[in-house]
């Protein structure tokens, strides 16, 4: 391995950051193209650990990776320049569009657009967890797990949090017997590291809560704390906590509605960078609402730091020990069961997304609250949509961006005839 300079960082770390498109595993197909395969920066091995310590991290995997990366190469400078390199630009994608969309997102000509885009997410979703359960579903136990996460979801409304929890402690327990490596003791500057990170990091992150709780600001308050407990229990990538995040920002909270929840995933889903960067748009769209543009600006910028700033604190945390975490069994066995309870719950958002777009009104008036569509406003035309993505996507193997585009624009010559 060898350590680049600045300008070359930056040069590579910014190329990342704008060719970040198609998800995570595109994400890190492409970093291991420009850091392993093309420049000597990392080596097959330090990067595939790398991948295993983020994928057991919360937050985005890819972003994370970037991040470690960064800080390899670098230290915490290094880190920091990787890190934001990879989510700048699509930041600054979102909010344009975000803004654009509480402008003109209601006029009907926007509408028919997006029922092409809406068509194309379902299709997304249901690649997501097609590749997600073929890697992660060994056995009857991942089965087992997969299957009762969905219902604890579905049928039961459990919290998001609690079917991970229960997850991490079943894998660890079913782990329990497996014999541990014996590793060497940290060094003293280990423990002075930890605490240091902790204690610059996790004031970094609670900073903006504690100043909007001095302000009294119980809006903006409230929206960075439920996005500071997203960014802990985001395991999975941002598929998985997408449900716990609609259900409580739709039902609980009422920023936004149902169908503004889905528009959002459609344009995070055109944007480099980490997915997980709807979590700008839902703010920006909650803070117009409250505030028009200025509660917007402000929103999106307390989502983007409670949402990132963890992100820093984990890596340069758990970047030094990497080699002793990669070797317990416990915590693999944690992030196995954990990572099969993930299939279940993005079975639950596939199955909620069609229904709202598939169905114009979905009842819940029963003693589950369990979704059940009127099967008299099924919409025919958002079906034809679905099916033509699914040839697109799954037939012909065209990219997300192009079939969103070519139904988006099939969506307004409808509207217009």
């Amino acid at each position: 391995m060898s350590a680049p300079n600045w300008a070359e960082m930056t040069r590579i770390f910014g190329r990342i950051g704008l060719l970040s498109f198609g998800g995570p595993a595109a994400q890190i197909a492409l970093m291991h193209r420009e850091l392993v395969e093309e420049r000597p920066w990392l080596d097959e091995d330090s990067y595939l650990r790398a991948l295993s310590l983020c994928m057991l991290l919360p937050g985005p995997e890819a972003m994370q990776l970037a991040t470690y990366a960064g800080w390899r190469m670098r230290g915490v400078a290094g880190g920091l320049l990787a890190g934001l390199l990879f989510v700048v630009p699509g930041a600054i994608v979102i909010a344009v569009l975000a803004l654009g969309y509480a402008y003109f997102g209601q006029l009907p000509l926007v509408q028919a657009a997006f029922l092409g885009i809406k068509a194309a997410v379902i299709v997304v979703v249901f690649q997501a967890l097609r590749k997600v359960a073929g890697k992660a579903l060994h056995g009857a136990q991942g089965w087992a797990l997969a299957l009762l996460s969905f219902l604890a979801l579905f049928v039961f409304g459990l919290p998001f949090p609690l079917i991970i929890l229960a997850a991490g402690l079943w894998g660890m327990f079913a782990a329990q017997n497996a014999a541990r490596p014996q590793t060497n003791a940290n060094p003293p500057a280990r423990a002075a590291h930890s605490l240091r990170a902790i204690a610059i990091w996790g004031g970094l992150w609670a900073a903006p809560l504690v100043v909007l709780w001095a302000l009294g600001d119980q809006f903006l308050l409230q929206l960075g704390l439920f996005f500071s407990k997203l960014a802990v229990v985001t395991f999975g990538g941002a598929y998985a906590v997408l449900a716990y995040m609609t259900q409580t920002v739709v039902q609980d909270f009422g920023w936004i509605s149902t169908d503004q929840m889905i528009d959002a995933l459609g344009l995070a889903e055109t944007t480099p960078g980490p997915l997980i960067l709807v979590t700008e748009f839902v703010a920006l769209l909650a803070g117009f609402a409250q505030s028009g543009v200025t509660g917007a600006i402000a929103a999106g910028l307390i989502a983007l730091w409670v949402t990132f700033t963890p992100c820093f604190l984990w890596i340069f945390l758990a970047g030094p020990y990497l080699e002793q975490i990669s070797a317990q069994p416990r915590l693999a066995g944690a992030l196995q069961a954990i990572t099969a309870a993930v299939v279940g719950v993005i079975a639950n958002l596939s199955v909620w997304f069609a229904l709202h777009i598939l169905f114009d009104q979905i009842r819940s008036d029963n003693a589950l609250a369990i979704p059940i569509p009127e099967w008299s406003s099924f919409n025919g035309l958002a079906a034809g949509f679905t099916i033509a993505a699914a040839i697109l996507m799954l037939g012909v193997k065209r990219g997300f961006v192009l079939s969103m585009t070519l139904l988006a624009l099939a969506a307004l010559v409808i509207a217009l005839l």
